[in-house]
Parts: structure tokens; sequence; C-alpha cells
């Protein structure tokens, strides 16, 4: 089996005829014809029905035309992966971001990369921690952004920068009042947490466990900006990243509790498969955002 013998088998498995197909690859229908026979012979089994209106795929024919497609998927890849050594002029380049990150940290990293490089292009996926760690860990992403720990024996990681979570609540709420708040108050508030596998959830968890603080949060939403909007509701509170309310603390919407007892931060971490190696496009990426966090992190 070649790989002319398989193009000219799969174009028909797809197009449904071979006057089609010859269309498609540029080739007479005799030839076209003869390298399918070719290959029939080769594998021993027909792989098309001959119909009046077209030919259609033999169980035998199905089961080639799935690996057919894998291999030209492969095929593909490989081609992309090549070009990219030749100056990061072309190539794809696979993303996964923890929403913190990816909503409100990534999108000037992502305009410069673009500017830098506008022949790779970018697929971003935003998730939760637990998610973006599957899917690098499945090979279909290249690199992940997360906030908190990670499986140091499944990724190699870089630190891009640090981020502080701070307890927050609407300007109407009693505890904004207060000098003083403790961080029980706060975990027997009506507190509101990101879902879990959340990255934000599972260092805010951690913290309290760690102090021997209760933590007792009424309700999971998996949207920072539907926390935001609860808390401007003045009946909850929540921890939150600086990050993400850094515009409604400046309007005074959203207001910062005083937490006397508990400080919490987080590494913000990209991490890669380990022992994988990345390609061209995700290691520029990797260098720019690493320049780029360390001066919009404060």
């Amino acid at each position: 089996m070649n790989f002319t013998h398989l193009a000219a088998f799969f174009s028909v498995a797809e197009t449904g005829s071979v006057t089609a197909a010859s269309e498609r690859l540029h080739v007479s229908q005799p030839a076209l014809t003869r390298e399918i026979r070719e290959l029939e012979e080769r594998v021993g089994v027909p792989l098309f029905d001959r119909l009046p209106r077209g030919m259609q795929p033999t169980e035998a024919g199905r089961l080639l035309a799935e690996y057919a497609a894998q291999i030209f998927s492969l095929a593909d890849a490989a081609e992309t992966a090549i070009g990219e050594f030749a100056g990061l002029t072309r190539g794809h380049l696979g993303l996964a971001s923890s929403r913190t990150i990816g909503v409100y940290l990534l999108p000037p990293v992502l305009d410069e990369f673009r500017r830098l490089y506008p022949g790779i292009t970018v697929d971003l996926a935003v998730s939760n921690t637990e998610h973006v760690e599957e899917t690098v860990l499945a090979h279909e992403r290249q690199l992940g952004l997360i906030e908190g720990p990670y499986d140091a024996s499944a990724f190699d990681a870089t630190v891009i920068g640090r981020d502080e979570l701070i307890a927050v609540a609407g300007a109407s709420h009693p505890l904004t009042r207060k000098r003083r708040v403790s961080a029980a108050e706060v975990g027997n508030a009506e507190l509101v947490m990101r879902e879990p596998g959340s990255g934000t959830r599972m260092v805010i968890e951690d913290a309290y466990a760690r102090h021997g603080y209760e933590l007792s949060p009424k309700l999971s939403v998996g949207s920072a900006e539907a926390i935001k909007r609860m808390l401007r509701l003045g009946n909850a509170v929540a921890w939150v990243s600086r990050q993400t309310v850094a515009d409604e603390l400046a309007t005074g919407v959203l207001v910062q509790l005083r937490v006397h007892d508990l400080k919490i931060e987080r590494d913000l971490n990209m991490i890669w498969r380990k022992a994988r190696a990345l390609s061209p496009s995700a290691r520029a990426f990797r260098t720019l955002a690493d320049q780029m966090f360390e001066h919009m992190i404060v």
C-alpha cells in the first residue's frame, strides 16, 4: 500500500464517484480506476460496490477509510510542524487556559503574539484548571495556563506570575463596614465560590484547611462574571482573584474586605506534558508570555 493508492481510494470514498475524485486529484478517470484496482488486489478484498449512481465503500472500504483519514491527518500535521521550522511563517498553536488567566490576562498576550507571528493560527480553549490539565495530557493542547498547583509527575512547568486572592463584597454588604474581618467570618457568610475543579477554589480550600478555618460555601458558580453580578446585589461575599475585580474595586462597586488573619496567594503556571518537545510556536509563545506577564501582574 502506498500513498498514491491510498489517496485515490480516499478521494473516491469521500466524493462517492470516480469522476468527482479524478477532478479533485487532477488525474484521469482510467488512471484513478487503475489505482483502486491495484489497491484492491494488494489488500485482497473489494473496497467498493460499483453502483449505477456511484461508488459505495464496502465494509472493508469503510474500515480502510477510517485509517486513511487518520493517516492523512497525521501527514498534514507533520507538514505543518516542519513548516514551523522555516521561521514561524505558518503553523498552529493550541492553548488551554483557566478562566481567570484566559479572560483577564491572556488577551493582550494573544494580541501581541498575532502581531509578531501573523502566519500562526492560535486556538484557545478556556475552562477550569482540571480540564486544562486533561486536554494538555491528552495532547489536545500544547500549552496550558493555570492557577495554583499541578501534577509535577505529568507536567513540566514555568511560573509566569503570582496572583492574590482577596475577599470582596458589594458596597452595601455589612462586612464592608467592619475595620477587621476574620477568615472564619468570610467562610461562614453567604459565600459564593467557583465550581469544583477550579484552580481558584482549590487554592482557597487548601488555604482554609492549612489554617484550620471553617469554610462553608453556599453556592458554586462556574463564572467569575456571574459571581461579580451576585456580589453587586449586596448579599454575598467571595474570594476572587484581584485581577478579576480591578475595575469594580476602582469604581467602588465592589469592596475588598479587611481580612486580618489570612492572606492567599498563588502561582500562575504555564504547563506542558512532561518529556514532550514543544513546537517552535509554543516556545515562542512561552517566551512572550513570560515577558508580558512580568509587567502585567503587580
